[in-house]
């Protein structure tokens, strides 16, 4: 027992998944992401110092994993304190009901996808931004291609999701009902984006991402749903078509945009009619599986195999 707890402790995952955070602990994992923050902005400011270009250029791709160091190191070493005295619960477990893993990947890509196009009238209706942060954002995406990608469709999901689903949502769902356990761990998400235009849509898709996480207890489900919309931004960002467009409003017909808007609309609707089929695990308060039943499980797997 002690040497299959020991030898997932290293998994990227599993190496938190004695830490079970409620609201003292969620408080303290932002508080510690505050501090890897400032850690992060005194990198840039080092490397500004160093070279400008190459601050620009490279920057946010260094200092923004630095954010998540401290409350990482934190999570994992509350987790290996807890391995043999508490029980926890998988960070990333598989409760797809009737879904394969390449149907449920897919549902939610497209069901994403939607929803991105769903929210548009938001940034229709939004004021402009101000000068200063969108040169801030713009800088963002003309930098090289492998850069940008690197940074908002490989680390963005990767750290927010571990914060915000993996950790945080996982958390309160075994400690408070789930509709509130939702509600507060997408306003973290909308919180960590510090601007409105990007915070109001984080909120919405904070709610997508938190009710999939819910039934079915998937980190790399809402890594993935976070990565197809970040690449979609990323990509509209470099079209021609798109540099002088506020909204998906100003590129189609107004006809052809109500039209899309009420079928991404429906779309998104009928998804989550579709992951609410999905059944929680009798006796389990999330798709997110107990480690103790886990082990139990490998037990009698290598109890049957000898």
């Amino acid at each position: 027992m002690a040497r299959r707890q020991t030898k997932r402790s290293y998994d990227l995952f599993s190496a938190f998944s004695y830490y079970v955070p409620g609201y003292t602990g969620s408080i303290m994992l932002i508080v510690l992401l505050v501090i890897g923050a400032a850690i992060g902005n005194a990198t840039t400011l080092g490397l500004m110092a160093y070279s400008e270009e190459t601050a620009k250029t490279y920057g946010f791709l260094i200092s923004y994993p630095l954010m998540f160091i401290p409350p990482m190191l934190y999570a994992a070493y509350q987790s290996r304190k807890n391995e043999f005295f508490e029980g926890g619960y998988l960070i990333d477990s598989k409760n797809f009901g009737n879904f394969s893993g390449v149907s449920i990947a897919i549902a939610v890509s497209v069901a994403t996808l939607a929803a991105a196009f769903a929210l548009d009238p938001i940034n229709a209706i939004m004021p402009p931004m101000p000068e200063s942060l969108e040169e801030m954002m713009n800088s963002m995406m003309e930098g090289p291609l492998w850069v940008t990608l690197l940074s908002v469709s490989v680390f963005a999901p990767i750290f927010e999701e571990w914060l915000c689903r993996g950790m945080i949502l996982r958390g309160l769902l075994q400690k408070i009902k789930p509709i509130w356990a939702i509600v507060i761990s997408a306003a973290v998400f909308a919180l960590i984006h510090l601007n409105p235009w990007q915070a109001i849509p984080a909120f919405v898709f904070g709610i997508l991402f938190g009710y999939v996480y819910y039934r079915t207890g998937s980190l790399k489900l809402t890594m993935l749903m976070h990565c197809v919309n970040n690449t979609l931004s990323a990509v509209i960002g470099r079209m021609e078509m798109f540099k002088e467009a506020d909204s998906f409003m100003d590129v189609f017909s107004t006809g052809s945009y109500i039209s899309l808007c009420v079928l991404c609309i429906a779309m998104v609707i009928y998804f989550f009619f579709r992951i609410h089929s999905i059944t929680i695990p009798f006796g389990q308060k999330s798709g997110c599986t107990p480690v103790k039943f886990e082990e139990e499980i490998e037990g009698r797997i290598e109890k049957d195999s000898l």
